[in-house]
């Protein structure tokens, strides 16, 4: 299954919004943040939900929680933005103390989706992680800030079975509250984005409402816990994203995705049918539709579904790294070589797919590429689990190698 996500990303960093999908050969697909204009006002549909199908007594995810300031980081203000004012904006004041490493020294980890709090204590966090801690502060510093989500080429990963659809926003400080907002100078605005400037210099960009991040966030954290296999949490979150933004796609997706994996196919098609009267476009939803109307015994609906998602994406995303997995195990390198190349040409700066041909090419005897592409995977990677995974394999065939010359 696949599932919508945004995350913003800080030079080579990748994740901002998570969308799940379910591949229709295989498991689930997570979407963290679906790239979705702004719809008309929807009500929360309150008869999408089954609180009593699932355990738990915590409350509801408090939307406020998500920007809350600690006092350490109105310590960090103090100390770190204020006493650059007299010399610089305000903007670049709070640019400078949190992203560059003599400061703060953050670090990219699309492990998991962290409030401002978390972030700022970790010094870490994945793009939509980043932005909610710099809006945070911006907040607290009485600056305006504003969102804006970035059409960006599709970008895919994954955990395991569940597939992650990773779209992209940014963040956008204005002047401070007190300003005369009749003479709005555009020079006092700053754009922060965590994609490196080549990879956004005229991309299309529709400012988002900060509820919209709320339900980003919430659905991050949806998807994020269907990984984890704790579905009952899962349905929390998934509820608190669609309450939050009822006009936002990504977390009917992620619901249903939740209700597919809890056997109960009917909520999940109607579910994802409201997912595609508000993006009828989304072929995530499209894909995990199909197996909702198959388990409905709508067999012709999921017939003509199927058609049309084929003539929409006749390869979908790890069609070919499947095929080369299934290489792998065959024994066929070259093979192999062959389907994960393919891949690269599709999503060159991927770490999984460098890995994988890495190590096809090792099995090919060809130790020089497969060390330059152990490389890649190493310096591509977002998480610190999977660096660490990559630095171990480079650094065993390196050991190796000089082991015998």
């Amino acid at each position: 299954m696949a599932i919508a996500s945004h995350h913003v990303r800080f030079f080579s960093f990748s994740n901002c919004v998570i969308t799940l999908r379910r591949m229709l050969a295989v498991g689930l697909t997570l979407l963290l943040c679906a790239c979705a204009t702004q719809a008309p006002k929807v009500d929360v549909p309150h008869q999408l939900f089954n609180d009593a199908g699932f355990v738990g007594n915590e409350p509801a995810p408090d939307p406020q929680a998500i920007f809350k300031v600690t006092e350490e980081m109105r310590q960090f203000i103090a100390k770190e933005i204020v006493t650059q004012i007299r010399s610089t904006s305000h903007q670049r004041a709070l640019f400078n103390a949190l992203y560059t490493k003599a400061q703060l020294k953050l670090e990219y980890d699309s492990s998991f989706t962290r409030n401002a709090a978390e972030t700022f204590s970790a010094r870490s966090g994945n793009c939509l992680s980043l932005v909610i801690m710099t809006a945070a502060i911006a907040k607290e510093m009485g600056l305006d800030i504003s969102y804006q989500n970035v059409y960006t080429p599709e970008l895919w990963s994954r955990s395991g079975a569940l597939y992650f659809n990773v779209g992209h926003v940014n963040i956008v400080l204005g002047k401070r509250h007190f300003d005369d907002r009749n003479h709005l100078d555009k020079n006092y605005q700053m754009t922060i984005d965590f994609y490196p400037p080549e990879d956004t210099a005229g991309q299309r960009t529709t400012e988002l409402a900060e509820n919209t991040i709320i339900a980003m966030y919430f659905n991050n954290r949806a998807a994020e816990s269907i990984a984890d296999g704790k579905l009952d949490q899962a349905y929390r979150w998934a509820k608190a994203a669609i309450t939050a933004d009822p006009s936002f796609s990504a977390p009917y997706n992620t619901l249903a995705v939740i209700y597919l994996r809890h056997n109960d196919s009917g909520l999940a098609y109607e579910t994802l049918k409201r997912a595609l009267e508000l993006d009828p476009g989304n072929k995530v939803a499209m894909s995990n539709i199909v197996q909702a109307m198959e388990e409905t015994d709508r067999l012709n609906e999921a017939a003509q579904m199927r058609e049309r998602l084929a003539a929409l994406q006749p390869y979908p995303p790890f069609h070919f790294f499947k095929l080369g997995m299934k290489a792998m195990d065959e024994r066929d390198y070259q093979t192999a070589r062959k389907w994960f190349q393919k891949e690269l040409d599709r999503a060159p700066d991927y770490h999984e797919f460098h890995f994988w041909i890495g190590i096809a090419y090792l099995r090919l005897g060809e130790v020089k590429r497969a060390e330059q592409h152990l490389a890649m995977a190493k310096s591509n990677s977002t998480s610190q689990k999977d660096h660490a995974i990559y630095s171990a394999k480079l650094d065993r065939i390196q050991a190796t190698r000089t082991q015998f010359n």
